[in-house]
């Protein structure tokens, strides 16, 4: 069976494959801790499981409008509407299971052999596989480490051609835990609206600060009606399996994504979108509380790499994720990432996964309980020792 050439293009999520593996030496006996896996270590509150509960015995088991209830809609159009400080109707939301489709339907509806698309590189290896895979190139927009894993504007700038017609942005970012700042999303709106080129604004970790307040770049005068948002419950909600997450489109996406929904996977889950309405308009506490905790971790996280001869690790501002330098140690990143899980057992990914401006780095999830990560971060140094 022969398959389309373009799968040649798509790529993977290492975080699943090193999963596997990992868990292909727990069935042998292996103690392993868990760092490779984006996903919040908490029981998804028990007010939006009621919920979800209740939908289930009420009968939302059949299918419901491809772009999701109108009710859900509109809750979600008055949560972004007040913490993004713009409007949005219900109209322009579209429910998807999960985020990811949000990221393949835009490419798909917009992105055609010759297009460029620029993207955060290290990022989350979906955008480059799905901008492949639908036929564009993918250009690179390089976090550097020496501007604490941000864009350059001037860069930016530079790689902006006739060509470009979508922008990704996101903040915080996933693998660095960096955000980009007011000031470069102002620069970033300006060239968008110069070179009239679409953004798709990942902001599934718009909860996850630990200082500063977020800042969407749909905020900035004449952005609405050229910025995608990408948001949902996977991460701030704890809700991975549950795969609902949500996109604010421009008037004129509307219509194409939501034919996309039906062509594809028809509606999202009713039930799930029942138990999004508790999550939305609920207690916040639960979410509240789990945001402290990761900031409690990410201190044990840092400061314990840092301590680490060869290793440097700067502080991640968003997300859940530490990025750290390993080039110290002399070992490569995707040397370091296969060993340690082999010889320490302790899963993390290596920073090539994310791109080829992440070689020399690892990611580390802090998902894990403050002991597990005390005992990771003990394992590791013990495995550099050894090797240097």
């Amino acid at each position: 069976m022969k398959l389309a050439q373009r799968m040649s293009r798509l790529g993977t999520e290492t975080a699943f494959e090193v999963l596997a593996k990992a868990q292909q030496l727990e069935a042998k006996g292996r103690h392993i801790i868990h760092l490779e896996i984006g996903e919040p270590d908490f029981d998804t509150p028990t007010n939006i499981v009621e919920a979800g509960k209740q939908a289930l015995s009420d009968g939302f088991t059949s299918y419901n409008p491809s772009p999701g209830y109108d009710d859900l809609k509109e809750s979600i159009a008055k949560d972004i509407s007040k913490s993004r400080n713009i409007s949005v109707k219900k109209e322009n939301v579209i429910v998807t299971p999960g985020g990811k489709p949000i990221m393949f339907f835009i490419m798909l509806a917009m992105i055609e052999s010759g297009d460029e698309v620029l993207y955060p590189n290290p990022g989350f290896p979906i955008y480059e596989s799905m901008i492949k895979f639908c036929g564009g190139t993918a250009v690179p927009v390089r976090l550097g480490e020496e501007n604490s894993f941000n864009l350059n504007i001037k860069e930016v700038e530079t790689q902006i051609s006739e060509k470009t017609k979508l922008l990704i942005v996101n903040s915080p970012n996933n693998p660095c835990g960096s955000v980009v700042d007011k000031k470069d999303l102002e620069a970033l709106s300006k060239l968008a609206k110069e070179n009239d080129i679409t953004v798709l604004s990942d902001e599934i970790y718009s909860r996850f600060l630990y200082e500063g307040t977020h800042h969407s770049i749909a905020s900035f005068p004449d952005m609405v009606d050229r910025t995608i948002i990408l948001d949902g419950y996977s991460k701030t909600y704890a809700m991975t399996g549950w795969r609902i997450g949500y996109g604010i489109f421009p008037d004129n996406l509307v219509e194409p994504i939501s034919r996309l929904v039906t062509n594809s996977v028809s509606c999202t889950a009713s039930f799930t979108q029942r138990a999004a309405i508790e999550a939305t308009e609920g207690p916040q506490e639960d979410s509240i509380l789990m945001v402290e905790e990761f900031k409690k971790r990410r201190s044990i996280v840092v400061d314990g790499l840092n301590k680490i001869d060869g290793i440097t690790c700067a502080i991640p501002k968003g997300a859940f994720y530490a990025f750290p330098n390993i080039e110290g140690t002399g070992i490569i990143s995707s040397e370091f990432a296969n060993r340690v899980l082999e010889e320490a057992g302790v899963a993390v990914l290596a920073g090539e996964s994310f791109g080829v401006y992440g070689t020399g780095h690892i990611r580390i999830s802090f998902a894990n309980s403050t002991e597990n990560l005390i005992q990771a971060i003990d394992r590791i140094r013990k495995f550099v020792e050894s090797k240097t």
